[in-house]
């Protein structure tokens, strides 16, 4: 692709594009209803059309101006953060939200090669606590906060 001047923005947008369609495909079934008295499809499609929107605009950004090629050296990174949401979502039903939480954070940290272990304990910590807050105390939502054996 040589006239792709910037290919990280142009896969970039391409991504974007994929996943606003997405969200538009599995939205298309749920009722719209109105700005006023939105329906369950309003919000996933709005995003989708505004995600597919961000992301024509970066690719065709990448014809014109010049960035960066797409670094890629390893799947490493990839399965580490993977692995990661995959034990976020079998942990936090039996180990609580801020347990599951700080894993995920510490070990999808682990996928950077400047890894530095207390950053990521404090990113974790505070990362945890806003989930709590936002989730548990903001939303409502009924999740187990902590792991079973604290109550």
């Amino acid at each position: 692709m040589t006239f792709v001047k910037s290919p990280k923005d142009f896969w970039a947008g391409v991504l974007f594009i994929s996943f606003g369609l997405a969200a538009v495909l599995i939205a298309r079934e749920y009722p719209i209803g109105s700005a006023g008295r939105m329906g369950p499809g309003y919000f996933p499609r709005a995003l989708g059309i505004i995600m597919m929107a961000l992301g024509a605009l970066l690719a065709l950004r990448a014809l014109k101006v010049k960035g960066a090629p797409v670094g890629f050296r390893s799947f490493k990174p990839i399965m580490i953060v993977l692995g990661s949401v995959i034990l976020f979502a079998l942990a936090a039903p039996k180990l609580g939200l801020v347990v599951a939480t700080v894993l995920l954070i510490l070990i999808s940290s682990t996928a950077d090669q400047e890894y530095r272990w207390k950053e990521s304990m404090i990113a974790s910590v505070i990362i945890a606590a806003f989930a709590y807050l936002t989730f548990s105390v903001g939303l409502k939502l009924q999740i187990p906060v902590w792991p079973a054996i604290f109550g």
